[in-house]
């Protein structure tokens, strides 16, 4: 029974960055606004078709992939447009953005209490529809500063009607060139590696209070303590991130690995309520480090042209450790009758991520010792060679004024 419910909670969140390298394409060639726009009207739609079914089989179409691939499309461009406009405090501001979804983990789980029973849960899926129109509104805000693709091969020739619908060439659609940049090729599968284990505790956590502290009400305390601490782990690492120069933000991810696979592992050694909530509250501290300076780190490793394409096909490999980790906790438990053996395994995979992030550092200063010192050879070549060129012209002028005194 867990393993099922696990599947259906890991594979709904699974599809929503499953979708994001389908949408850093459409961000490259459409630019942020028109990709962000189109995926909340999705969104909206999903939504509001889900609010009119009778029964639950076509919520996975309406509801599982049309809602989730609508939310897809207006995240990530989200993510993008911060680079475009912020550069020194990049970190804070993704800082002060994710916040937002932590004050929602916070509020939402209340508002949807209240409102389901009161509304029932049809008429709660259209005021939901309500976020989705602002978001929908929001979405014509965003001004890109880097010229789409589109805009790029319209730009030369305005007057002709086909050159402003000519897409790009198949291989510039996937920019698979990233992962010729070895350091962003470390990130990308040093972080999925790190999730296998990241999302267990997200997912198995109320099970496992249920099974183990059944005389405590009011259980879902725990999730608002992760969503308290997670909103000011993005605000305050967001700020640390900005005095981190360049690549060494990746130290904030490997410390937040490190922690939350820990955390992981005192979850099954909390005997009392309190100590669980104390694990809770540095979980989410530290889940919010995570999240903040993932975007910062992107634009370091390959610049703001390729950043969507980037966070795209990190987001993309995400998918799978979210939807495949939860799943084999829950088996555990139908096989071993507890969630303990589950919660010590997810904390491995955190540190395993975090020694392999531990190299992006080390290949970047390691490529930049490479790079200044074939900088240095041509300099000093060009130094010798003017240097020839001078004593050149200097024994040439010599024979000459030797030749007029003779």
């Amino acid at each position: 029974m867990a393993f099922k419910t696990a599947w259906v909670g890991s594979l709904s969140m699974g599809m929503i960055f499953f979708c994001c390298p389908i949408v850093s394409v459409f961000t490259d060639m459409f630019g942020c606004r028109r990709t962000a726009v189109v995926g909340a009207a999705v969104g909206f739609i999903g939504l509001m078709s889900s609010s009119f079914v009778s029964s639950i089989e076509p919520l996975y179409l309406t509801y599982g992939i049309i809602f989730a691939c609508g939310c897809s499309f207006a995240y990530q461009p989200s993510l993008v447009i911060l680079g475009h406009y912020f550069k020194k405090r990049l970190g804070l501001v993704n800082g002060i953005v994710t916040a937002g979804s932590s004050v929602f983990t916070i509020l939402l789980p209340l508002l949807l209490g209240n409102l389901i029973s009161s509304v029932k849960l049809f008429n709660t899926l259209r005021i939901l529809c309500i976020f989705m129109f602002v978001l929908f509104l929001a979405g014509f805000t965003y001004r890109p500063l880097v010229p789409s693709t589109k805009e790029k091969e319209s730009g030369g020739s305005r007057s002709s009607f086909f050159s402003r619908r000519k897409l790009s060439p198949p291989k510039k659609v996937f920019n698979f060139a990233l992962f010729k940049e070895t350091t962003y090729a470390v990130w990308a599968a040093g972080i999925p590696l790190a999730l296998f284990g990241y999302f267990v505790p997200y997912v198995h956590l109320m099970n496992h209070v249920k099974e183990r502290f059944q005389d405590v009400n009011n259980k879902e305390v725990l999730f608002m303590c992760i969503g308290i601490t997670s909103g000011v782990g993005r605000l305050l690492f967001g700020r640390i991130a900005d005095y981190l120069p360049g690549v060494k933000k990746v130290y904030l991810q490997v410390l937040s690995f490190f922690f939350i696979g820990l955390m992981s592992m005192m979850i099954p050694l909390c005997s009392a309520f309190g100590a669980l909530i104390a694990v809770c509250l540095a979980m989410g501290l530290f889940d919010g480090c995570f999240i903040s300076i993932m975007a910062p780190i992107a634009f370091e490793l390959v610049g703001p042209q390729d950043a969507s394409q980037a966070i795209g096909f990190l987001l993309g490999f995400m998918s799978i450790p979210m939807t495949v980790g939860p799943p084999i906790a829950g088996l555990l438990h139908d096989e071993l009758g507890t969630y303990d053996v589950a919660f010590y395994l997810a904390g491995i995979p955190p540190f395993v991520g975090g020694v392999v992030l531990c190299l992006i550092p080390w290949i970047h200063s390691k490529k930049q010792r490479k790079i200044s010192k074939n900088a240095g050879g041509e300099k000093m070549e060009k130094m010798l060679e003017n240097q020839s060129s001078l004593l050149s012209g200097s024994s040439g002028i010599f024979k000459k004024d030797s030749a007029s005194i003779i």
